[in-house]
């Protein structure tokens, strides 16, 4: 009984260890088990990553351990031709952020996160003067490591921001955050135009990236930009920079320089008389071009309105932002708008527009029907105001019979029907032939962007309705620029020039390594063909049209234009004056056109010669281009002053009064010691000379007066009261003109005796 009890005991025993061990057993296997896929999970995970964001991961360790920083490379010089300063860079510092990093500290505390980054926001807008809508964009970037807030910030921007972020930025639970780590200034570049508007157009526009947007950094951003620098620095587990052992440093290259064919001083001149134009006219806008007839080069180009090219993306005051006022400001709308202004404002007329040309184009009607042969400087046409060309009667611009009428007359008095005739001469296959020769059936080829191209009829699809009506300037649009390279070539004896912008490229170290050499387009119409052109507008100037154009002791040729645009939606009009100078011996070649002009003169010879003039007189004068002025000029303009020093008074009023000009007297002495003007200098007939006779007389002062709007005779009257000498350009004696324009500013102080001129426009509105 004992034994059976102890072998119950024992085999109890026994299986309570075989149940202990099967357990244990079964404990450890799936221990092991679990151990075993927890280890094949991390490594199927792991090897997730790094198959599908292993690059991502390793770019953030990266960005924690390396700091890659950008050196902006200074963009190349721009300069006039005569190497004045147009577009230059400077170093600058931007304000960034490395918004991963901001997003990381604020992990831990995302109820938190909205409201202190609106104060961070908030604090940089008011320091910045910038919108805090697009601050918090730049902080929301939550994987960007070198988000860029602002360009150029001064070094006093600095200073209150440096004052901010030494602050300790407390959030919730009294933890801060030192947002030194996270905000930086990055070493950059800054793009600065001396001359703000000079050229804005021309010069064109820089984006945030400095790359070029517009104009020529636009279409040279490739020579401009130069190569960028880098800083590779290493970091601690903090984020601090670790010893410059750790540094490499890749120097930036500057970009190449670019020389223009443009001179300052003539594009100043350019669009001084523009900005007269344009505010005169009430117009929607102004253009012009000055261009070398002999090689292409453009010397001057500009479009009104325009803009600063130092605050490219601020609407200029003389934009139409009339619509943009409609809209209320930050919606998706007004921003739109907003777009589309700027780049409206940016675009140039001259090289991005094409437009009906009118009557300037006739010249090259009558260019082609002389070489040609189907015309010669005999031949005759009676214009009864209007002629019909199939089913289509044409008028002429005025509704008058002109008569009869010679070649030189017909262009004189710009007769539709005349040039129509010519047209019809020609035929379709030969007026087509120099229509593609003097280069509107294709873009000039010029080195600027977005270069238009004329709109015009197809050679197999013209008809001789299109022919009739090509003649004498509608139903074709060319560019600006077209019609100035096609007049320069009747200027420069047949020879079509391609036009250009950029005469030569400067490397890095300012050493010339490229030069632009002048370009023959094509050879387009004989010397003996384009003298008579040349003879004949200046007969347009003289006699014509385009005698608003005429200027004593300049010899200019011309043609007027006015053009309606019939795509407008309004009666609007472009009037125009295509010319060249001198007309003997053409140097230049210059173009105005006025583009919807308020008030009752529309006509180009009203509107637009009196620019030209302008600009051809300042534009010679300092090419030292000497006035030659026939017998009836000179003594129509002026005469010299006598040698009045050491003569008795009496004998002076005598000397004046037989030469027919005034002696103004200021001193009490009875011989003349000195006399304003002095000898040799030009005064006008029936002017003044002040003569001092003695130490004690004080040179006696004027105000110009306003000479805007009167009569010759009443300017007479006015220059005498003043006691001021008046040269008068085009229209002396004459009281069917008005001043348009005086070469001293009114409210000028000057020496009594001054001498200033006075330019005349005819108030008859010439049709065109």
């Amino acid at each position: 009984m004992q034994r059976k009890n102890k072998e119950h005991y024992v085999n109890k025993d026994s299986v309570k260890r075989r149940i202990s061990g099967a357990f244990s057993f079964r404990t450890v296997t799936l221990c092991l088990a679990m151990l075993f896929l927890l280890i094949f999970g991390c490594l199927g995970r792991v090897a997730y990553i790094m198959l599908t964001r292993g690059e991502e991961y390793r770019q953030l360790a990266a960005d924690n351990q390396l700091r890659d920083t950008t050196v902006k490379a200074a963009r190349g010089t721009i300069y006039d031709c005569n190497m004045s300063l147009l577009a230059a860079s400077e170093p600058c510092r931007n304000l960034c952020v490395n918004s991963y990093r901001l997003n990381l500290k604020f992990k831990k505390y995302p109820e938190e996160k909205q409201r202190c980054f609106s104060l961070i926001c908030r604090r940089i807008a008011q320091v910045l003067s910038l919108d805090e809508e697009d601050i918090m964009t730049a902080l929301s970037r939550s994987s960007d490591p070198q988000a860029r807030i602002h360009k150029n910030i001064t070094s006093e921007e600095i200073r209150l921001l440096e004052e901010f972020f030494c602050e300790p930025f407390y959030i919730k639970d009294k933890s801060t955050v030192d947002l030194r780590s996270c905000f930086y200034y990055e070493n950059s570049q800054n793009r600065i135009y001396p001359g703000q508007s000079l050229a804005s157009k021309l010069i064109g526009v820089v984006n945030a990236d400095g790359d070029g947007e517009t104009g020529l950094e636009s279409y040279y951003n490739s020579e401009l930009k130069g190569t960028d620098g880098r800083i590779l620095s290493a970091r601690d587990s903090r984020g601090n920079e670790i010893s410059d052992s750790y540094e490499t440093i890749i120097d930036p290259v500057e970009g190449n320089g670019l020389i223009l064919t443009v001179d300052k001083n003539i594009q100043t001149y350019l669009e001084n008389s523009l900005t007269k134009a344009l505010s005169r006219t009430k117009a929607k806008g102004v253009y012009g071009i000055v261009a070398d007839v002999k090689t292409g080069a453009i010397l001057a180009m500009s479009d009104k309105p325009d803009f600063d090219l130092n605050n490219p993306r601020e609407l200029s005051a003389s934009t139409d932002s009339s619509e943009l006022s409609l809209l209320t400001p930050g919606t998706t709308e007004y921003k739109e708008k907003y777009s589309e202004l700027l780049f409206r404002q940016w675009n140039s007329f001259c090289l991005t527009s094409n437009y009906e040309p009118g009557s300037t184009f006739k010249i090259f009607t009558l260019a082609a029907a002389l070489e040609e042969g189907v015309a010669t400087e005999k031949t005759g046409f009676s214009c009864t105001s209007s002629i019909r060309v199939a089913d289509t009667v044409y008028h002429c611009a005025s509704h008058k019979a002109h008569g009869s009428q010679t070649l030189c007359q017909g262009l004189m008095n710009s007769c539709n029907c005349f040039f129509i005739s010519l047209g019809q001469r020609l035929g379709v296959e030969n007026y087509y032939k120099y229509f593609e020769s003097f280069g509107f059936t294709e873009r000039t080829g010029i080195d600027a962007a977005n270069e238009s191209i004329s709109i015009v009829h197809r050679r197999d699809k013209m008809s001789i309705v299109d022919l009739a009506s090509t003649s004498f300037g509608q139903s074709v649009r060319v560019t600006p620029l077209q019609l100035v390279s096609a007049a320069s070539a009747i200027a420069n004896g047949g020879r079509l020039m391609k036009p250009y912008l950029v005469a030569g490229v400067l490397d890095s170290d300012g050493e010339l390594i490229r030069k632009t050499e002048p370009s023959l387009r094509r050879q387009i119409l004989s010397e003996s063909t384009c003298e008579k052109v040349r003879s004949m507008m200046e007969s347009v100037v003289s006699e014509g049209t385009g005698k608003n154009a005429y200027l004593e002791g300049y010899r200019i040729a011309g043609k007027t234009g006015t053009a309606q645009k019939l795509d407008s939606g309004t009666n609007s009009y472009i009037a125009s004056f295509l010319s060249f100078a001198p007309a003997d011996n053409p140097q230049i070649c210059v173009l105005i056109g006025i583009d919807s002009p308020s008030g009752y003169l529309t006509s180009g010879g009203a509107l637009a010669a009196p620019v030209a003039k302008e600009v051809i007189r300042s534009t010679l004068d300092y090419m030292n281009y000497e006035p030659q002025y026939t017998e009836k000029e000179l003594s129509a303009v002026s005469f010299t002053a006598p040698d009045f020093i050491g003569m008795p008074l009496w004998q002076a009023r005598n000397i004046a009064a037989a030469e027919g000009f005034e002696i103004k007297v200021s001193g009490k002495g009875e011989n003349i010691i000195s006399q304003f003007p002095s000898e040799g200098q030009l005064i006008a007939r029936g002017g003044v000379v002040v003569v001092y006779t003695d130490k004690a007389g004080e040179a006696v002062e004027t105000v110009v007066p306003d000479f805007s709007g009167k009569t010759v005779s009443e300017v007479n009257f006015l220059a005498a009261e003043h006691s001021l000498n008046v040269i008068f350009s085009s229209g002396q004696g004459q009281d069917a003109l008005v001043s348009y324009s005086q070469s001293i500013p009114e409210g000028t102080v000057v020496k009594a005796g001054t001498t200033l001129t006075v330019t005349f426009i005819s108030r008859e509105a010439a049709a065109d």
